[in-house]
């Protein structure tokens, strides 16, 4: 997907530079499947603790897949933005606004989908009402615009600037607004007026009300610092294809992790590292560990040639749009399929793979299942020169 983050692999679109920087590809394919596997275990009973969220503060492996997607997008952006400046502002504005539109459309299908629910033993169709506005693909549609609009607009040091600015006032604004906590917090406020708590998410627990409550961790006021996720990505993207493959560039690279991680801790202090509000410590903590990661596949793939074991996250790259959708579709119509009054996605879990493995490893085969399944899906699409672009 072309806007799923302007992330385009080696043979679509930027093969010179792109096929220079195989670790990129590599990187975001990565992310791709760790979204998959994360997404899909075969109960959510059964889950080993690394790969679940950290429930409130704090950041667990599974914590780091998403802020590394974004992070990914901006590396893209840094070869695709030079391309498109050169037809005009105005050229890129109507790319910038209509891939964001598209990417937010098609998260709303995907909240949407499958258009109706098993109640009551019997199919009911879901109300419009009752729909989750925001969501995954929609976060990565206005952290994209948020940061290819400032890349645009600005040269590399204003970038980073405009990117620690937004997240100096969303750290004002949340402790101003609200509190840190996941009944107070202002992105939730900011939700609850705009779109209404039967448009949000209700998946978080709240300890202090003994009950589920409205909250979504895809919020609109918590893409403010989801947007400097971006541009940091789009200013190590430009370093890179910068400095080319070198030493001296990993080097830098692992020292501005180091300085980015410490940032962090420090601002930890005040404002903790947390993914559901996407706090701005959990920007620079992601950032850092993401430029930590970049810099060792960086090492491995540029530097010593060591590239065999790459070409199954370059599938998942390829059509990132395409392959995560159709993990999330899958994952709906299992519900659809009535097994032993459920749906069939508890039922293969508890026939197939519990069984073989037992509650958590039968349920983590189960993931693992779904990711070769959509690497089978890439292996297909890439073989038929299939590459779905928005």
């Amino acid at each position: 997907m072309q806007a799923l983050a302007e992330i385009q692999s080696p043979g679509s679109g930027l093969q010179t530079k792109a096929t220079r920087f195989l670790s990129l590809d590599v990187f975001r394919g990565m992310t791709v499947a760790g979204m998959i596997m994360v997404n899909t275990p075969g109960s959510w009973s059964y889950v080993y603790a690394p790969l679940r969220h950290a429930p409130w503060d704090g950041c667990t492996p599974t914590d780091l897949v998403f802020p590394f997607f974004l992070f990914a997008v901006g590396n893209a952006l840094s070869f695709s933005m030079s391309k498109y400046e050169a037809q005009g502002t105005g050229k890129v504005l109507q790319k910038i606004f209509t891939r964001t539109a598209l990417i937010f459309a098609i998260g709303l299908f995907l909240n949407w989908f499958p258009f109706v629910r098993f109640q009551d033993d019997a199919y009911v169709f879901k109300q419009f009402e009752s729909l989750r506005i925001f969501g995954v693909l929609q976060r990565i549609a206005l952290a994209y615009m948020g940061g290819a609009l400032i890349v645009h607009f600005f040269k590399p040091l204003k970038a980073f600037i405009a990117a620690l600015s937004l997240l100096v006032l969303y750290c004002i604004i949340l402790v101003t607004f609200g509190d840190l906590t996941l009944e107070g917090n202002a992105v939730l406020k900011l939700d609850r007026w705009l779109i209404g708590e039967a448009h949000m998410y209700h998946g978080y627990f709240s300890k202090v009300l003994n009950e589920n409550i409205a909250f979504d961790p895809e919020g609109l006021l918590s893409t403010i610092p989801a947007m400097a996720s971006v541009v940091f990505g789009f200013l190590v993207g430009k370093f890179i294809k910068e400095k080319g493959s070198s030493y001296e560039m990993i080097t830098h690279l692992l020292v501005a992790a180091m300085l980015s991680l410490f940032v962090s801790l420090c601002w930890d202090l005040a404002f903790p590292i947390n993914k559901p509000i996407w706090s701005s410590s959990y920007v620079f903590y992601t950032t850092g560990l993401a430029m930590m990661v970049l810099s060792f596949i960086l090492f491995v793939v540029e530097m010593k040639g060591r590239r065999n074991w790459t070409n199954a996250f370059v599938l998942f790259g390829k059509n990132p749009l395409l392959i995560y959708a159709l993990s999330g579709i899958i994952v709906k119509i299992y519900g659809l399929i009535r097994i032993d009054d459920g749906g069939a996605y508890g039922a293969i879990y508890r026939y197939v793979f519990q069984p073989i493995g037992g509650d958590y490893f039968g349920s983590l085969l189960f993931a693992l299942a779904h990711v070769a399944l959509f690497l089978l899906v890439g292996w297909f699409l890439d073989k038929k020169k299939i590459y779905v672009r928005v």
